[in-house]
């Protein structure tokens, strides 16, 4: 009785330890494992914003000769005017440079640039600024970093759609378009890996018939009261190498909505 009473002992406390340490392994492979959705989040925001901010830059430069004021109240605090050296205006292209120093142009948005943008203006010859029907740009990097993140533009063209019957004054009757498509890839920062993001794009003001944003062919849009509709689709690779696709339909961006003037 009692060798059967040990046996039946020593069973069950091996099977208390199997258990033990089955639940351990299962604890340890929980908390390896890798947010991979997490990850593409992560860096399609990454390319989006950087697009964004390039395309900004460069539409303003177009529509004011300047970075004297981009960027200067609400939701277009300036990021880059007091270190940037802007050249070729007036010509078909424009060259920003952030500078080759280590220490980066830092703005006011407090993200540090070095390197250059090129803005190529591809438009008819009499098309000039951005808000024209038929105006066409397509930009270029040398050797661009953002918080030390290098953005290489493998392409990138943002073409006014909107019809050449477009009247020249304010409350036109249609809204003004863009067509935008980008490729780019970004070496990030402390070796944390390569992503790849693509888009074919189109922006709509849609609040063109407002006479306090859209002030006719005459004058430069005023985007701080914009109201911009997005449609179309992405695509990449994060930097873990996993493919993603996404798709924005009927995406507004209220530029009047700014919780954060400091980070819009």
């Amino acid at each position: 009785m009692k060798s059967t009473f040990f046996s039946k002992l020593f069973i069950f406390l091996l099977l208390i330890i199997f258990i033990t340490i089955s639940s351990c392994k299962k604890k340890e492979t929980a908390v390896i494992e890798e947010d991979t959705e997490q990850s593409t989040l992560e860096d399609n925001n990454l390319a989006e914003n950087s697009v964004n901010d390039i395309e900004s830059i460069g539409s303003q430069l177009n529509e004011n000769s300047t970075l004297t004021s981009y960027k200067t109240t609400g939701i277009d605090v300036l990021p880059i005017a007091p270190c940037a050296t802007v050249t070729g205006i007036g010509t078909k292209t424009i060259t920003v440079d952030f500078g080759s120093d280590s220490s980066g142009c830092i703005g006011l948005d407090g993200r540090t640039r070095k390197g250059k943008l090129i803005y190529t203006n591809n438009s008819p010859i009499n098309v000039l600024y951005y808000r024209n029907p038929g105006f066409s740009i397509s930009v270029s990097s040398d050797n661009y970093f953002v918080d030390g993140n290098k953005i290489n533009i493998i392409n990138k063209t943002v073409t006014n759609t909107t019809p050449n019957s477009l009247p020249v004054g304010t409350n036109p009757g249609i809204n003004l378009t863009w067509s935008i498509s980008a490729n780019v890839s970004i070496i990030k920062a402390n070796n944390a890996g390569t992503c790849s993001w693509i888009c074919n794009r189109t922006k709509e003001l849609i609040n063109t018939s407002d006479p306090l944003c859209y002030k006719g062919q005459t004058q430069a849009i005023d985007w701080n009261l914009a109201q911009i509709k997005i449609n179309g689709s992405t695509s990449g690779t994060n930097a873990k190498g996993e493919n993603f696709v996404s798709t924005a339909t009927d995406l507004i961006k209220d530029h009047t909505c700014h919780p954060d003037p400091s980070r819009p």
